[in-house]
């Protein structure tokens, strides 16, 4: 199984405890920026999309699926636990096609099975799967799968909410197009902060 959620430490829980800042607030500005910053560290990126999100991961995966599927598109989703069923839920509920390709829970993805995906099907536009299954703990290759999406003109979207802050995640190193985690897992944070 996947950690979390896990223990906040608490420094942060006292933190929780104080009043908040108003959005207008200039203290709320520098206090988003330096999240952002944070954020963009821990997601090893300098894109200036990274963002928290006041949710747990899967309005991430949400956000991620609604701002890159479109009615009819092509998507491979690779399912090898429960969170790629997710991931299909949420390419069938924007109209796309889901295109799924399945390992036996606890096995990571397969390449091989990612790359007959790409020629048995023209105009897949997105490859989506779990880095690290929360359901099992089996992580996936990420930098190889966003090789082979790429490599057929394919977007990719990652689940890195089990394993942000656990494994190496080198969001534009791999050339992920859009990657959502949750705080409450590996970063050890409050649940639904991002």
């Amino acid at each position: 199984m996947g950690p979390g959620p896990t223990m906040v430490h608490e420094r942060v829980l006292k933190a929780n405890a104080k009043s908040t800042i108003g959005h207008l607030d200039p203290a709320f500005v520098g206090l988003m920026d330096e999240i952002k910053q944070l954020l963009q560290y821990t997601f090893q990126t300098n894109n200036n999309m990274t963002m928290p999100v006041s949710a747990p991961g899967s309005a991430g995966m949400e956000a991620c699926f609604a701002n890159l599927v479109e009615p009819g598109d092509k998507v491979i989703v690779c399912i090898n636990g429960v969170f790629g069923h997710r991931m299909k839920e949420n390419v069938e509920r924007c109209g796309g096609e889901a295109i799924v390709i399945e390992d036996d829970w606890g096995c990571p993805v397969s390449i091989d099975k990612v790359k007959q995906a790409f020629n048995a099907n023209s105009g897949v536009v997105t490859l989506a799967f779990v880095h690290a299954e929360t359901s099992t703990g089996v992580l996936s290759d990420a930098q190889e799968l966003s090789e082979v999406a790429h490599n057929n003109g394919a977007l990719v979207i990652v689940d890195a909410v089990t394993s942000l802050a656990g494994v190496p995640l080198r969001v534009d190193e791999w050339k992920l197009d859009a990657v959502y985690s949750g705080s409450q897992k590996c970063v050890s944070c409050c649940p639904g902060l991002w």
